[in-house]
């Protein structure tokens, strides 16, 4: 069983991502924990119901449409931090400087609490019914939770199989296997091949085929003998294929890369020689890779030209994130997961290196050598041209020169980055350029940003102008009026205060009450230990099957439950044992469950890297302990907590920085220390020595404390130029339209696109695929779900259960292929019967015997006895086949091979078996030279060898073929009929 389930980004214009696929068993996958530029909690309220529920996470690319919410579910939601996540690691790497880069600049990521929420809390403060929202923001996660955060996510590399470990409270999950390949859409962006059981599932969403500066095409083919025209074995053929459908419709300058580059660059030229200046927007640390790339090698190539009348000259290029010194560094220690070109580039440039410190220390560089010091190769992403901007006043600097410049700024949508801040001040110049690199997605429903209305004005334009597409027409927007909004963070005054703080204790009460005891408060929740090998854990033991799909978590268990002294004795349940006095009984009969046991919550051990977290005050002495309770009784409860073995609250109040502590927030790490400098030091890593440099500076209108934000707008007058060249790597129909008929899905499943392009595309592979079926049972099942909406894409085969005869098991020879076992079984089916439980005198249930009439089918019934309703077993019996018929049916049964062998391991087992083997060519293995062997397409072994490579096998020394085949078989099963 496989059903999929959209949460977001399946025909809507947000670009949003979150998916849900479900295996039997109750095993549930969450890819992606997308957000967009709204940042409304109410599009999470979907990861949210299913949390309790989930086995484990997997996330696809670096960019906020994939992992915007990451943070926000980790700080907010309780229990999503002990669900295992799965990444490669350059998603994990950038996308941890993109949430740092995310929250440092727009306090709307930091998200409004909503208005139902506030009702609810608010029952002490009428008034706040109104209607009216006041806009109060949550706590936003800091630079140091952020880190830890993304190093709690397993790294995986490509081609890999792993099986991942469940979450807590997930059923076992079965030999499921994970593998991620290569999407190329951004560093380490995944494709998901996962398998379990018959089901094959293959999640390519935002993938593209062809090679790039960076990156390289996705892993669709390849493989060995396959010479790039077939699929690899490991994708081809999946039960369903879940592909995205996003910029299908659009029709821009694709194939050639070198195209596109001339056309970005030609516009660049022709702006800097009028004088103007260039914007172009892309994300903080996925696209912005390949963009900035491009700019350095032109930069450098126009530098280094013997005439000096190119118009680069006099520009210079910008980088402008704040988290772009922390992404390049992270950029330049994964070069091995780019594109060939860049590791040669490296290797250049590093030997080039070592050899002019060669001569440096033997004192032979001449001055000469030192003129052409800025002529030496340098590392990929190692810029000498490019200028990295992340503080605001730098920024703002720079834009108030005016010599001509390139801008790369983050933020497509004009919604957060620098992006916003550049297009206010070149807006109003016709002289400037703004090169839009993709389309931006709407926030809700039909609330448009910047980003969209501007691609939209220009694809109108360009679409009026009868240009054939595709075009890169550049568009004049004079007169053209935009209304952007506008936001300030403010401090809570008055009933917001009160309003906030009910608001949070709220919250803490139906989390307490969720996990049965009051030590637990939503401040400690991001410090809880994800201790998952732990034999206390009780999560897992409280995963009963009648629970499973209920979710259990604070906004969904407790939406209407009063609070806890509010609560009945029905509401309470089982808890009524432990909340009410002098209740010593409750009545369990009927009931599942929870309900059935005493509700005691075992406490976890706490325990970090170093092991399991001491408490001082059980290991100090008897002395000590009267002391520190003396000292307790006389001086007050005020130097109690400052006593040995007593934990330091940093959160109180009365501890300020001014008094000698740094104020530390919830959940910034597991272990910290002051130093007397006032720095603190914890166990990050080297992400806190680099979101160090990357931090941004302190502003005059930063808030500290619980605020809120007042929204406006600006008119921004449009007087610049816009244009539009599509980098967003992202495939084409064209694509689509050759790789899907080679892949050959079961079934297709089109998501993360806008309505109108994602069924049009669907209908469109209807055909494609179905027009060489002749009937209706080999067509292929093309879906366009919408968000919500669950899709049935299990395999289709017929399964039946049968019961074995002691007999028959008995006769099985089981064969182990890869830690599974294998027989083949030639059987009789006999029908099932029935089966009546008897009870002895003394009321204990005896084993189930059959008690019946031989010359009928109804069981006997005893004198005095009860009547009784028999229990009908409609399973059929497998049993062996009797002796007349085996002779018929050993013919049939003839023994087969069962497999895979790997032309690598291959290799290794013929080596140590003495003879040489080698690859040639395109995968094959040649061995001792004159025996060859190559897989085909379809997983078979073909053995290929000369006359002069056999001899007699009836001798002792067998030749290079025979040896060759007897190995082959040895690593293979032969699974032969039982009857």
């Amino acid at each position: 069983m496989f059903n999929f389930t959209p949460l977001l980004g399946a025909q809507s214009a947000s670009a949003a991502s979150q998916s849900l696929l479900e295996f039997d068993g109750g095993i549930k996958v969450l890819i992606d924990a997308g957000w967009d530029e709204s940042f409304d909690v109410e599009k999470l309220k979907n990861i949210e119901k299913h949390i309790p529920t989930l086995s484990f996470i997997l996330l696809t690319h670096a960019t906020t449409s994939h992992l915007g919410a990451f943070a926000h579910c980790c700080k907010h939601f309780p229990l999503f931090t002990r669900i295992p996540v799965y990444a490669t690691t350059p998603v994990i790497s950038l996308g941890r400087t993109l949430l740092q880069d995310l929250y440092a600049s727009t306090p709307l990521a930091s998200s409004v609490i909503p208005q139902d929420a506030l009702n609810e809390s608010a029952f002490a403060f009428p008034s706040s019914k109104d209607g009216s929202n006041p806009n109060i923001l949550l706590q936003a996660p800091t630079v140091d939770e952020i880190g830890n955060y993304f190093s709690l996510i397993n790294p995986l590399k490509y081609s890999q199989p792993h099986q991942p470990l469940p979450s807590p409270f997930s059923p076992p999950l079965g030999g499921l296997t994970i593998t991620a390949y290569s999407a190329g859409h951004t560093l380490g962006g995944t494709i998901w091949h996962i398998q379990h059981n018959m089901e094959s599932v293959v999640y390519a969403v935002d993938w593209n085929q062809a090679r790039e500066h960076v990156l390289s095409g996705a892993a669709w083919l390849g493989g060995p003998g396959t010479s790039g025209s077939e699929v690899l074995e490991q994708l081809r053929r999946p039960t369903a294929m879940i592909c995205s459908s996003k910029g299908a419709g659009m029709v821009t300058i694709g194939g050639q890369r070198h195209k596109r580059d001339d056309a970005l660059l030609s516009m660049i030229r022709e702006t800097v020689a009028n004088g103007g200046s260039v914007l172009i927007p892309s994300d903080s640390s996925a696209r912005i890779l390949e963009l900035a790339y491009l700019l350095e090698e032109t930069w450098q190539a126009e530098t280094t030209k013997a005439d000096g009348d190119s118009p680069l000259r006099r520009a210079r290029p910008f980088l402008a994130s704040r988290t772009s010194g922390a992404t390049m560094r992270y950029v330049r220690s994964m070069l091995e997961w780019m594109e060939e070109g860049i590791v040669k580039e490296f290797e250049t440039a590093t030997g080039a290196q070592e050899s002019q410190n060669l001569r440096r220390g033997r004192g032979q560089q001449s001055s000469h050598d030192k003129a052409d010091e800025d002529k030496v190769a340098k590392a990929p992403f190692d810029f000498r041209h490019i200028t990295l901007l992340e503080r605001r006043s730098q920024v703002n600097r720079m834009l108030g020169s005016a010599e001509p410049c390139v801008i790369l700024a983050s933020d497509t949508s004009f919604e957060w980055g620098f992006s916003k801040d550049a297009i206010k001040v070149m807006a109003s110049d016709p002289r400037n350029l703004i090169i839009l690199t993709q389309r931006a997605g709407e926030k809700s429903g039909q609330e448009k940003g910047l980003g969209r209305y501007l691609w939209e004005l220009w694809n109108e334009q360009n679409a009026s102008s009868g240009q054939d597409a595709p075009s890169t027409a550049v568009i004049n927007s004079a007169g053209i009026e935009a209304l952007i909004p506008s936001m300030q963070r403010v401090s809570l005054e008055g009933n917001e205060l009160h309003l906030y703080q009910q608001y949070l204790a709220r919250q803490r009460q139906l989390q307490n009450t969720i996990q049965g005891d009051s030590g637990a408060t939503l401040e400690a929740s991001a410090d809880v230990v994800d201790d998952r090998s732990s034999s206390t854990s009780t999560t897992s033991e409280d995963s009963d099957i009648e629970h499973q799909g209920k979710a259990l978590n604070t906004a969904t268990t407790l939406q209407h439950a009063r609070h806890k002294l509010g609560l009945s004795d029905a509401e309470l349940g089982i808890n009524i044992l432990i909340r009410r006095h002098n209740v010593f009984d409750y009545q369990v009969q009927g009931k599942k469950g929870r309900e059935k046991s005493f509700p005691y919550v075992a406490k976890r051990r706490r325990a970090d890297d170093m092991g399991e977290l001491i408490r001082p005050e059980e290991f100090i002495r008897a002395d000590e302990r009267d002391q520190v309770e003396t000292e307790g009784l006389l001086e007050g409860a005020g130097k109690k907590e400052n006593a040995v073995g007593m934990k330091r609250k940093w959160d109180d109040p009365a501890i300020r920085p001014g008094d000698g502590a740094r104020r530390i927030p919830n959940g910034a790490g597991k272990r910290r220390r002051t130093d007397g400098a006032g720095g603190s030091t914890s166990g990050t890593g080297i992400e806190d020595a680099e979101s160090s440099d990357s931090e941004p500076e302190d502003e005059a209108d930063k808030i500290e404390g619980p605020s809120k934000l007042i929204f406006g707008t600006e008119t921004l007058q449009l007087n610049c130029q816009i244009s539009f060249v599509d980098y967003s790597g992202l495939h084409d129909r064209r694509a689509i339209q050759m790789l899907v008929p080679l892949i050959k899905p079961r079934k297709l499943i089109f998501i993360a696109g806008e309505a109108a392009e994602t069924n049009d595309l669907a209908s469109e592979c209807r055909q494609l695929l179905n027009a060489s079926s002749s009937d209706s049972t080999s067509s292929v099942d093309v879906f366009a779900p919408a968000i919500g909406t669950t899709i049935d894409a299990s395999v289709d085969t017929n399964a039946w259960t049968v019961k074995l005869s002691r007999d028959l098991v008995r006769k099985l020879q089981w064969q182990n292929v890869r830690g599974l076992g294998v027989v083949a079984i030639t059987g009789l089916l006999r029908p099932a019967s029935l089966s009546l439980p008897i009870r002895q005198t003394d009321g204990t249930a005896k084993k189930k015997v059959r008690l019946q009439d031989p010359a009928s089918d109804v069981p006997i019934q005893k004198a005095g006895e009860k009547e009784e309703q028999p229990q009908i077993n409609l399973t059929p019996i497998l049993d062996i086949v009797p002796a007349n018929l085996a002779s018929a049916t050993r013919s049939v049964a003839q023994p087969f091979h069962v497999g895979d062998l790997r032309l690598a391991d291959l290799r290794k087992t013929m080596q140590a078996s003495g003879m040489t083997a080698e690859f040639r060519g395109e995968g094959v293995l040649v061995i001792n030279g004159t025996v060859a062997i190559r897989k085909s397409g379809t997983g078979k072994i073909e053995i290929d060898g000369g006359a002069y490579s056999f001899a007699d096998p009836k001798n002792g020394d067998a030749g290079t073929f025979f040896r060759v085949r007897r190995l082959v078989y040895g690593g293979l099963a032969v699974v032969s009929g039982v009857n």
